[in-house]
C-alpha cells in the first residue's frame, strides 16, 4: 500500500509533456510476458446475446448457454444490452433485434414519474417499485446511447423523448451517477443544448468529484464493482462540458486504478465482495464486468489524450477475456460471443449469463474503437 500510494502521488505530481494529464508509469504499458498473446482481438459477436433475448427482453441468467427463464429479466441487463447493440459496427440482424427489444424494455420500465423499475417476471409482471438506483443510472445511459446511435430513426427519436422526461439521480451510491453521466454525454452529442442532459452530467460529475476530494488514493474506502466507471464518467463529463478539472481528475484516478489492478503485466481485477485499495492479488472470483469497465475507461482516456499507453491498456483489458489474466483461462467464445460468468482460482464459471456476455462484447467494442481505421492490426 505504501509503495503504491507513493507511486500514485508521483503520478499526480508529475505533469505531462502536453500539460493535459499525468502520465502513466512506463511499467504499466509494457506488454505482458506471462500470459498468452491476445491480439488481434476477435470481432464482437452478438449471437449468444440474441439467444438470451426473446420478444420481451434479455433473460438475466443462463445455465451454461441456456436461458434460465425462471429468473426473469432486469432493467440493468436490458439497458446494458441496448448500449452494446447500439455500438455494434456494421449491418447485423442480431444487433437490430436486440436494440429493438431492449429499447422497448427500458421504455416499459418507466413509472411515469421519471423512475425505472428493475425486476420483471417471465410473464411480464414487474416485481419492484420504481427508483432502483442502478437501474435508473443504466437506463439513462442506454437512452442517451440509443438517442445517438440506435439503428433506426424512430428508435433514436423515442429514446431522446424519454430522456427528456427522466428525473435526476438521487442516490448515495456513485455508480448510478456515473452511468447517468455517460448517458447524458451521449444525449449532449445529439443536442448540445439539451438542458436535462446537461444537468444530469453536471450534477453527476460534481458528485463524483466531491467524493474524490475527500479520500486518497481512491474515491471510496473499498474497491467494489464497476469501479472504472467512476473515472470514465469524469472523463466523459470533462470532455463534453469542457471542464479541465474533471478530465485531469479522471485521468489521475484511472491511472491509480490501473496500477492497483495490474499484476505481472496483466489485469487482476477486484473480486466479488471487493477488497481494500492495495489489497493482496490475485483474488477471486473476478468478473467480466470489470474488464468492460476498464476497457471503456481507458478507451475514453485515449480519445481525449491520444496517448498510445491508453490504447494499449484498452487492448489489455479486453485481452483479460482471452487469457491475459491471473490463470490464463479464456472466458470469451469468439464464435458465439458468449462470456463465462466469472474467473475462479481453478477455472471459470461456465454459465454465460447476460451481464457477462454483454461485458465481453462491450470490452471488445471499446478496444476496437481505439483502432478506427485499421482494426486491431499492429
Amino acid at each position: 500500500m505504501g509503495e503504491q500510494a507513493t507511486t500514485a502521488a508521483a503520478i499526480r505530481a508529475t505533469p505531462a509533456a502536453d500539460g493535459l494529464r499525468p502520465r502513466l508509469p512506463a511499467a504499466l504499458v509494457t506488454e505482458p510476458t506471462t500470459r498468452p498473446a491476445y491480439t488481434p482481438l476477435p470481432e464482437p459477436q452478438l449471437g449468444h446475446l440474441r439467444r438470451l433475448t426473446d420478444d420481451r427482453g434479455v433473460w438475466e441468467h443462463a445455465k451454461y448457454d441456456e436461458p434460465r427463464t425462471e429468473h426473469g429479466y432486469c432493467t440493468d441487463d436490458n439497458a446494458r444490452a441496448l448500449v452494446v447493440a447500439c455500438h455494434h459496427q456494421g449491418a447485423s440482424l442480431d444487433a437490430t433485434v436486440v436494440a429493438a427489444v431492449t429499447l422497448r424494455f427500458v421504455l416499459d420500465a418507466r413509472d411515469g414519474a421519471g423512475g425505472f423499475r428493475n425486476r420483471r417476471r417471465a410473464d411480464g409482471v414487474w416485481l419492484d417499485e420504481p427508483r432502483s438506483d442502478d437501474a435508473d443510472g443504466r437506463a439513462l445511459w442506454a437512452l442517451g446511447t440509443a438517442a445517438r446511435s440506435a439503428p433506426a430513426a424512430w428508435q433514436r427519436d423515442e429514446a431522446a423523448a424519454a430522456f427528456a422526461t427522466v428525473q435526476p439521480i438521487d442516490s448515495p451510491d456513485l455508480r448510478p451517477h456515473a452511468t447517468a453521466v455517460l448517458g447524458a454525454v451521449e444525449m449532449l452529442a445529439v443536442d448540445p443544448a439539451h438542458m436535462p442532459a446537461r444537468r444530469v452530467a453536471m450534477e453527476g460529475a460534481a458528485r463524483i468529484a466531491d467524493a474524490a476530494s475527500r479520500r486518497d488514493p481512491w474515491i471510496e474506502p473499498r474497491l467494489t464493482y464497476d469501479d472504472a466507471r467512476l473515472p470514465e464518467a469524469l472523463l466523459a463529463a470533462g470532455g463534453t462540458l469542457r471542464q479541465r478539472s474533471y478530465t485531469d481528475l479522471g485521468l489521475e484516478l484511472l491511472s491509480w486504478l490501473v496500477e492497483d489492478q495490474t499484476h505481472e503485466g496483466h489485469f487482476s481485477f477486484t473480486p466479488v465482495g471487493g477488497r481494500v485499495p492495495g489489497g493482496p492479488r490475485p483474488a477471486f472470483d473476478q468478473q467480466p464486468l470489470e474488464a468492460a469497465a476498464m476497457a471503456a475507461a481507458c478507451a475514453r482516456a485515449f480519445s481525449l489524450t491520444a496517448e498510445p499507453a491508453w490504447r494499449a491498456l484498452t487492448t489489455r483489458a479486453a485481452g483479460w477475456l482471452l487469457g491475459a489474466n491471473d490463470t490464463g483461462a479464456i472466458l470469451y467464445d469468439p464464435d458465439s460471443g458468449g462470456t463465462c460468468d466469472g474467473l475462479a482460482e481453478h477455472g471459470v464459471n461456465l454459465n454465460r449469463g447476460a451481464e457477462s456476455t454483454i461485458a465481453g462484447i462491450a470490452a471488445l467494442q471499446a478496444a476496437r474503437s481505439t483502432y478506427p481505421l485499421v482494426g486491431l492490426a499492429r
